[in-house]
């Protein structure tokens, strides 16, 4: 996996570039958010990681820009900003995902590694009793098929691109409703409805952190 890192703190961008190269992630790491664009003109990335309180251009200003380019490279905010408003422009404005400082390393990688998987997927995963198909939207538990309801779908598919990490009640709302006015609840019940129909404890819960399978 390709990573850009536009992080202007010289000591957490070299920490980061080390940490990641230790991982196997070939690591592009600049300081400065102006030469982004110009980079992007010449090299190909599989996620963009980038800070938002930046010098010259702010964060948000870098994420629109790219997205007027390019649609679709996954792109990662990190930073000390930690209001709903911030992550909420951030979303808006086609970030992917959205990870507050401080922060564990190993889950930026496996926040990495998901958005890699959700651009290139597996067509089929199989995760202990449960096979999941994405392009039929199938889901079969020991080797016979479920009904999901479309947002059911929606919701498990999200947590299983996002295996091995806990998801917050605000990506999954993100990702499955976007800009339609609802709540956590809403995120509970449908939570609710999978563990009915899947092996007791697949979806693991843990408060404050959230959802997680695998």
């Amino acid at each position: 996996m390709k990573v850009l890192l536009v992080e202007d703190d010289r000591l957490l961008g070299e920490s980061l570039t080390e940490y990641l190269q230790s991982e196997g992630f070939i690591t592009d790491w600049v300081y400065d958010p102006r030469e982004v664009m110009d980079l992007l003109e010449v090299s190909r990335y599989d996620v963009i990681v980038l800070d938002l309180i930046m010098p010259h251009i702010g964060g948000e200003e870098l994420i629109k820009a790219i997205r007027e380019k390019d649609k679709e490279t996954p792109i990662l905010v990190l930073t000390a900003k930690q209001r709903l408003e911030d992550k909420r422009t951030c979303f808006e404005l086609g970030a992917d995902d959205y990870l507050t400082k401080p922060f564990e390393m190993e889950e930026l990688v496996l926040r990495l590694k998901a958005l890699y998987r959700r651009k290139n997927p597996q067509d089929v995963v199989v995760i202990d009793e449960v096979e999941v198909c994405f392009s039929k939207e199938m889901v079969k538990v020991k080797g016979k098929p479920i009904s999901l309801s479309k947002k059911d779908w929606l919701v498990l598919k999200f947590l299983v691109e996002n295996r091995g990490r806990f998801v917050s009640h605000e990506e999954i709302l993100n990702y499955v409703w976007g800009d339609e006015p609802v709540g956590e609840d809403v995120v509970r019940a449908h939570i609710k409805n999978l563990r009915k129909l899947l092996p007791e404890g697949f979806i693991k819960t843990m408060k404050g952190r959230g959802y997680r399978v695998g």
